[in-house]
């Protein structure tokens, strides 16, 4: 996956994309979650392969096994 999935200040305001192109993990998981099939992806992102998809999947699954809180406020 880290060959994969960089983060680069400079490209996208330093959002997670796949390298050597502009296209970020999350527009990729956009796609899925609108019901788009990976092979829907590759046919409108021709550079990129089904391991690149794979990858941006395995990203964002480890992203979300980090620990989260919620802290409230003060007014």
């Amino acid at each position: 996956m880290q060959e994969r999935i960089v983060i680069d200040p400079e490209i996208c305001n330093g959002r997670p994309t796949i390298r050597g192109t502009r296209i970020t993990a999350q527009t990729v998981l956009e796609f899925l979650a609108a019901g788009d099939t990976p092979q829907d992806i590759l046919d409108e992102y021709p550079t990129l392969t089904h391991e690149d998809i794979l990858a941006c999947i395995s990203y964002s699954a480890r992203i979300l096994s980090h620990r989260f809180s919620t802290l409230e406020r003060s007014a």
